[in-house]
């Protein structure tokens, strides 16, 4: 049986005020102006965007702890080894202006490490986190505030054809399948007398004696696929349009978030134009270290 993410009707949030459509095309419009952008000045506006929405979504900490706790980790471990190679940064500016250089007490086969510190590293690496993290907070509130009864619906409404409107809708519902599976298999394992805390040995070894618990659940997987394609073909589906039990309308609220974000991608459309939101160092601090 397919399961789906903790949803929960809420009181007074932002969120699932809207229609999902609508909210998904705001996002849409919100994700495409956010990677155009990497002046911090400019991400700003969507960084504080993403905390309202978190704020007003009525999702409480405890239901997000986890990916929270994930997606704010792995972006400092990200930013901050962009911040050490200067990877990436190098196709945003080309020139760099040293703050400090720090260099290791010790030698590696002749090479001693060593550590540039730049004003373009610095900022580059907080455009990165400011930018990652709007995106991240945005969209893992979405399985937390869209209805799972309505993710085939919404992604018709969005003018996906039924096939993939459908294929969306399982893809949604994968995830937290898979992890009640895993669980519910792990928990039946410990009962069996399997010990999973000691699991010792190199990597091959330790993927190996993990059979127990990988080799149940992809089988599971497998066989679970395969009964919702049966049921499918026994319904004749994708032989003609699909109707749905559930019908969504759009409200006047919906159209003007619509518009709100359509706004938004237009206008960071004719900023990119004129070359503006490129990535940006504050001149008086060049100027002291030039």
């Amino acid at each position: 049986m397919l399961v789906a993410w903790r949803y929960r009707k809420r009181e007074n949030s932002f969120i699932q005020s809207f229609d999902p459509r609508a909210w998904l095309i705001f996002y849409i419009c919100v994700l495409f102006s956010t990677l155009s952008f990497w002046d911090v000045r400019f991400l700003l506006p969507f960084f504080f965007l993403a905390w309202f929405v978190l704020l007003t979504s009525g999702v409480k900490w405890h239901e997000i702890r986890r990916a929270f706790i994930f997606i704010i980790g792995f972006i400092f471990i990200f930013a901050f080894l962009t911040f050490l190679t200067g990877r990436g940064g190098t196709e945003v500016y080309e020139q760099e202006h040293l703050l400090k250089k720090l260099e290791a007490s010790f030698t590696i086969l002749g090479w001693r490490p060593a550590l540039d510190i730049t004003v373009e590293r610095i900022f580059f690496g907080l455009a990165q986190f400011v930018r990652v993290f709007s995106l991240g907070i945005l969209t893992v509130l979405i399985p937390y505030s869209l209805d799972p009864a309505l993710y085939g619906i919404t992604f018709r409404g969005l003018g996906l054809p039924d096939k993939i409107a459908y294929a969306m809708d399982l893809t949604m519902r994968f995830i937290p399948t898979f992890g009640r599976d895993f669980q519910l298999t792990m928990d039946a394992q410990k009962a069996r007398g399997y010990e999973l805390e000691k699991i010792q040995g190199g990597l091959f070894e330790q993927v190996r004696k993990l059979g127990p618990l990988m080799v149940p659940v992809t089988i599971h997987a497998i066989i679970g696929s395969e009964d919702i394609i049966d049921a499918m073909d026994l319904r004749a589906f994708g032989v003609g349009p699909r109707t749905w039990l559930q019908q969504l309308t759009y409200q006047k609220r919906d159209r003007i978030l619509i518009g709100v974000g359509v706004a938004i991608l237009i206008v960071t459309i004719v900023v990119s134009m004129f070359g503006l939101g490129q990535f940006w160092v504050p001149p008086a601090l060049l100027a002291l270290v030039s």
